[in-house]
């Protein structure tokens, strides 16, 4: 298994893996209530087609609907590649 997705689950292994492959960097986490949070920062075409992928999700998943926040391009500082934690 590849580094970057030493810390998934089932649930954000996917979304990590389509980061990954679009050259999107942030994070995917598994929250309390069983949704899944995603921080993502790169071109405005490769942030589409994850929300694209997040939307039909993992072939075991329910995904009921997504949110989306537009944050100041600050939170992204510091962040190289995409993880799951």
């Amino acid at each position: 298994m590849r580094d970057f997705l030493a810390n998934c689950t089932a649930s954000t292994a996917s979304t990590a893996s389509t980061a990954q492959a679009l050259g999107v960097r942030g994070h995917a986490r598994n929250l309390a209530d069983g949704s899944v949070e995603v921080l993502a920062g790169a071109t405005p075409d490769a942030v589409e087609a994850l929300l694209r992928e997040i939307a039909i999700g993992p072939p075991m998943a329910k995904v009921t609907h997504t949110e989306v926040t537009e944050l100041a391009p600050q939170v992204l500082e510091g962040i190289v590649g995409f993880a799951c934690e």
